[in-house]
């Protein structure tokens, strides 16, 4: 496994209507690298974020959908993706990046 560093791990807020509900409940969704583990991912998010406190993390591995290519009945797949929605305790501080949504 790759030497992943904490600021490696978070790679962007996912931002849909069913995330945006969430966040009422203090649960942030983010895309994060594939080979992140839960531990990393709470660590990541502790240390870019001040006084945020991570109390549970689940982890999503989305495969690659299989696209047509150049219009031939050649097939490729997109990416894989990782997705984590993190759930912060009650007397965490709340997220910045998504005040101004």
């Amino acid at each position: 496994m790759a030497d992943i560093k904490y600021y490696d791990v978070i790679l962007k807020p996912v931002v849909t209507e069913k995330s945006m509900g969430l966040m009422a409940d203090k649960k942030y969704t983010f895309l994060v690298h594939t080979e992140a583990t839960k531990s990393q991912i709470k660590e990541a998010v502790e240390k870019m974020f001040a006084g945020a406190k991570v109390a549970k993390v689940n982890t999503m591995n989305n495969e690659g959908k299989s696209k047509r290519v150049r219009g031939t009945m050649q097939f490729g797949k997109t990416a894989k993706t990782k997705k984590a929605v993190v759930q912060l305790t009650e007397d965490s501080a709340d997220i910045e990046i998504f005040e101004g949504l």
